[in-house]
C-alpha cells in the first residue's frame, strides 16, 4: 500500500513534534507500507522569512522571494529524515527540483504542470521513506517556484495522483473539517465526510483547513483525502465525490477578512463596459468574486465588485490607469473593512428559503448586508468586518442549532 502523507507546518514546530510525527510515519512503514512524505516549513517559519526580505528590501523581486522561501521546507524535511533515520527507517528528503515538480513561470503562485516520479519510485524499491518539500516546484528556467500559501496540501495531491497512491492523508492541528472555524464558533461540530465541492467552496471561501487547489486537483483525479490530527488518532473528515449519508441543508460556515470592495462609479450605461472593467483586472491575475451591477442616472451604471485585499492595490491601480481612458469612469470607491461570510451545503440545491433563513439570522443580530451573491450549493453575504463574529455563530445557530 502506498501512502501520502502531508504535514503542516505546526506539525513539525519544534523538535518533539518532529518525533511525533516521524513515529507516525514509523508506524505505517512497519507495516509494510511505502510512505511518501510532504511537509511544510516549521511552525512560523515561512512568517519569519518574509520579516526577514522586507527588513532587506521591501521591493524584493517575487522570485528573490521564492528562492529565500523554499528554504524553508528544505529545513524541514531535512531534519525528518534525520529524525526518522534515528529511529531506524532508512528515508531520504528530496527538494521540488530533486523531485523534479514542474510548475509554470509565475512566482509566488505558480501552478504544478507535471510531477516526474521516477526518483521517489527508485527510493520506494529501496525501501526509503521519501520526505518532499511541499509548496514549491521549478519553473522552465530551473528557478525555485512556490505554489502560494497553503500549497503544500496541492503538492501532496499531485503526488498522489502521480504515484497512484492508494490513500492521501492531510495532517493538521484540527480534527478535520468542521461545520465552522472552532476557534470563534464554539458550537461547531466536525463533519465525518464532505464532496469535493463542498470543500473546495468551504475552502476557496477562507477556511484554512485546506488549499483550494488541492481540492480541484483531488476532484480531477479521484484522489479521496482524509483531513485529520497530528495529534491524536481521530480518524478527521473523509473528502470524496459522494457522501453515503443525506445530504445536510448545510455542511458549513465560512469567514474570509482578506477582503475588500470596490466601487466603479459613473460608468457609460452601454454594451461591452463591464468586459472591459474586467479584463484589465484579468490580464494582470487579479481575481474578482461578488459582482453587483446598479443603474446610475444620466445614461450611467455603477459597478461594485470584491478582490482579496492583498490583491487591492494592484486592482486600483490597473483601474486608476485606463479610468479616463477606456473605462471613461467618474470615480473609484474602495472599502477596506469588509468581510465575507458564506453558507455551503449540496442540500441547497433541493430545498428552498435556504438564502431567507440566513438574511432571518444576520437580522437577528443587527448585521447590515452590502452585496449578495449565490450559486448552487453556496450564499455569500458582504458585511462590515466587526461584525464577523458575530454573524457566524447567528447563521450557524440557525442552521446547526435551532
Amino acid at each position: 500500500m502506498l501512502i501520502v502523507k502531508k504535514f503542516g507546518g505546526t506539525s513539525v514546530a519544534d523538535k518533539e513534534r518532529i518525533f511525533n510525527v516521524a513515529r507516525r510515519i514509523e508506524e505505517d512503514y512497519r507495516k509494510g507500507n511505502d510512505v511518501v512524505v510532504v511537509l511544510s516549513a516549521m511552525g512560523k517559519q515561512t512568517d519569519i522569512l518574509l520579516e526577514m526580505a522586507r527588513d532587506i528590501n521591501p521591493k524584493a523581486s517575487k522570485r528573490e522571494i521564492d528562492m529565500l522561501l523554499t528554504t524553508g521546507e528544505q529545513t524541514s524535511v531535512a531534519l525528518m529524515a534525520m529524525a526518522l533515520n534515528a529511529l531506524g527507517v532508512p528515508a531520504v528528503s528530496l527538494n521540488a527540483f530533486q523531485v523534479a515538480m514542474h510548475t509554470t513561470s509565475e512566482y509566488g503562485n505558480s501552478r504544478l504542470k507535471r510531477v516526474d516520479t521516477e526518483r521517489i519510485q527508485s527510493e520506494l524499491e529501496n525501501k526509503r521513506v521519501v520526505v518532499v518539500t511541499g509548496f514549491q516546484g521549478v519553473n522552465k528556467m530551473d528557478d525555485y517556484t512556490t505554489l502560494g500559501r497553503g500549497g503544500s496540501d496541492t503538492t501532496a495531491v499531485a503526488l498522489a495522483a502521480a504515484l497512484h497512491a492508494d490513500a492521501c492523508e492531510i495532517y493538521t492541528d484540527v480534527n478535520g473539517v468542521y461545520t465552522a472555524d472552532p476557534r470563534i464558533v464554539k458550537s461547531a461540530k466536525k463533519l465525518n465526510e464532505i464532496t469535493y465541492d463542498e470543500m473546495l467552496e468551504i475552502a476557496s471561501l477562507g477556511a484554512g483547513v485546506l488549499h483550494n487547489r488541492s481540492v480541484e486537483m483531488a476532484k480531477k483525479y479521484g484522489v479521496q483525502l482524509v483531513v485529520r490530527s497530528s495529534l491524536n488518532n481521530s480518524e478527521g473528515t473523509l473528502v470524496k465525490e459522494e457522501v453515503k449519508m443525506e445530504k445536510m441543508l448545510v455542511s458549513g460556515v465560512a469567514a474570509d477578512a482578506n477582503t475588500a470592495r470596490i466601487a466603479v462609479i459613473g460608468l457609460e450605461d452601454q454594451p461591452g463596459v463591464a468586459f472591459k472593467l474586467f479584463h484589465h483586472l484579468a490580464r494582470h491575475d487579479v481575481n474578482v468574486d461578488i459582482i453587483l451591477q446598479s443603474v446610475g442616472r444620466d445614461g450611467t451604471k455603477d459597478i461594485s465588485f470584491t478582490v482579496k485585499e492583498d490583491d487591492l492595490d494592484e486592482a486600483v491601480a490597473i483601474l486608476e490607469r485606463h479610468r479616463q481612458g477606456s473605462l471613461k469612469c467618474q470615480k473609484i470607491d474602495v472599502e477596506k473593512d469588509v468581510a465575507k461570510v458564506s453558507i455551503v451545503g449540496a442540500g441547497m440545491m433541493s430545498h428552498a428559503g435556504v438564502a431567507a433563513k440566513m438574511f432571518e439570522a444576520l437580522y437577528d443580530v443587527g448585521v447590515n448586508i452590502k452585496m449578495i451573491s449565490t450559486s448552487e450549493i453556496r450564499v455569500t453575504v458582504l458585511i462590515d468586518d466587526i461584525h464577523v463574529e458575530k454573524a457566524m455563530n447567528a447563521v450557524h445557530e440557525k442552521f446547526f442549532v435551532s
